[in-house]
């Protein structure tokens, strides 16, 4: 008889899932449990059942698993992000290996060594960039916080534990000067009010701020005053900005930004590279786990005097002017104009004569400079979650190269694309997890693969 509804039942928990859940198993069923790890003995109250497994909660635990580690956040449950913080950091990253290993094994059907997860230098207070949902609360004053799983429900945090304390200073000054001043709320429901996000981002190196108001809007009323205020209580804040985003619309941010005090971008570096950071700038938002991240694709690389790069899926161009050096040509690519922007004035700031880098989508730059006679020694692949496109896969065999260092937000894809690599003579030598997210369901992989002359 399957399980219903509020139906409560003793429950072992002997395994994780990947978003972070206990995985325990009722008369063959699987029943997924947040907050649980392996080893719990628990009284699990039945929220949804479906056909072959269900979901429950926890309503008393008879006993804790060796694992278990106590949250530390007052809200953890309803936010949902710290989807790790209730197991202790050395079992999370045992987790992420068998995630990686499971995914290549199962999705990839490759058996192929993977290596120690690399660990974060910091578990705690590691992100240089925030972005905060804005309401009003039932005094009216506008708050910031977390929405909960799968809604848009404000769950209220005056800081959390991923984020720098000073960020979390900044989100509560900017809410109460808004207050001070008049300015509303966004109002999700009504399309009413101004403010519906707070963006920071902070130089994990420079120690820089930058603050943009997300705003249902084109200004911001008493916008001189409320930028004076905010500098003259947080110096480190070099960047005040509006971004403007006044559609009915889930999406964060708008295309348009304003500046209102300050300089453009804050300046930062990673492994050595000079970069500019605006509120739309994609970068790492770990800096220290990134950078061993980045060192350990320069190893993949295995570039020697002379050889050269082609760099897909570029970003701002860090990853490949982070692992080649002077006499190494670099091209990179990337289908944003803004980041492909930010990528040249890193390489003239480092004097990279030997550096250029395309705006143009991946597969079609790929398929153009193989046509062209592109001959890179080694490929770097670093693509969005949902990988590569095959167009892309087709025009790196194509080139030949003698090795293909892939980076990768999501094994599954990274599986499914290496395979594909494998069958066109790539030879999987090993993968190597890096924990980029403490604390959070998210793990990256490098994969390095080998040409086979046979």
């Amino acid at each position: 008889m399957p399980l219903q509804k509020n139906q409560i039942i003793p429950l072992a928990i002997d395994s994780l899932s990947s978003d972070g859940s206990g995985v325990g198993r009722w008369q063959g069923e699987a029943v997924f449990v947040p907050g649980a790890v392996p080893g719990d003995r628990l009284q699990v109250r039945i929220v949804k059942s479906c056909k072959r497994y269900a979901f429950g909660r926890i309503e008393q635990a008879d006993e804790r698993g060796p694992a278990y580690l106590a949250p530390d956040c007052p809200v953890f449950a309803p936010c949902g992000g710290c989807c790790f913080r209730h197991l202790r950091y050395a079992d999370e990253l045992a987790a992420k290996q068998g995630f990686v290993a499971d995914a290549f094994r199962r999705l990839g059907g490759l058996e192929l060594p993977v290596r120690p997860i690399l660990p974060s230098p910091q578990t705690d207070r590691y992100r240089n960039k925030v972005q905060l949902p804005v309401q009003a609360g039932l005094d009216g004053r506008p708050r910031v916080g977390f929405y909960a799983g799968r809604s848009h429900r404000l769950v209220p945090c005056e800081d959390c534990l991923l984020q720098p304390q000073l960020l979390s200073q900044i989100a509560a000054a900017a809410c109460a000067q808004m207050a001070r001043l008049g300015i509303s709320a966004y109002d999700e429901a009504s399309h009413t009010g101004l403010v519906r996000h707070l963006l920071l981002r902070q130089g994990a190196h420079s120690g820089q701020v930058l603050l943009c108001l997300v705003v249902n809007g084109r200004s911001l009323p008493r916008a001189e005053e409320f930028c004076e205020a905010m500098q003259r209580r947080f110096p480190a804040i070099r960047s005040i900005q509006l971004n403007l985003n006044t559609a009915r619309t889930n999406v964060i941010l708008g295309p348009e930004c304003v500046l209102l005090t300050g300089q453009p971008q804050i300046e930062d570096e990673m492994c050595g590279v000079p970069v500019a950071l605006g509120p739309l700038s994609f970068y790492q938002v770990n800096t220290p786990a990134a950078e061993q991240l980045y060192e350990a694709a320069r190893v993949a690389a295995a570039l020697g005097p002379g050889e050269s790069l082609l760099d897909l899926y570029c970003g701002m161009g860090t990853i490949g002017l982070a692992i080649t050096g002077p006499d190494q040509p670099l091209v990179g690519v990337e289908v944003i104009g803004e980041a492909v922007g930010a990528a040249r004035r890193s390489a003239a700031k480092m004097g990279r004569d030997n550096a250029r880098f395309l705006c143009a989508d991946a597969g079609q730059a790929a398929a153009l400079l193989a046509k062209e006679g592109l001959r890179p020694k080694v490929v770097v692949l670093d693509p969005p979650r949902k990988g590569c496109e095959e167009q892309t896969l087709a025009a790196v065999a194509a080139m030949s190269p003698e090795r293909v260092v892939m980076i990768s937000c999501n094994p599954a894809t990274a599986a499914r694309d290496v395979r594909w690599l494998a069958g066109q003579g790539y030879r999987a030598e090993y993968v190597q997890p890096a924990d980029l997210f403490p604390r959070t369901r998210h793990v990256e992989a490098i994969v390095r693969l080998q040409k086979d002359h046979l």
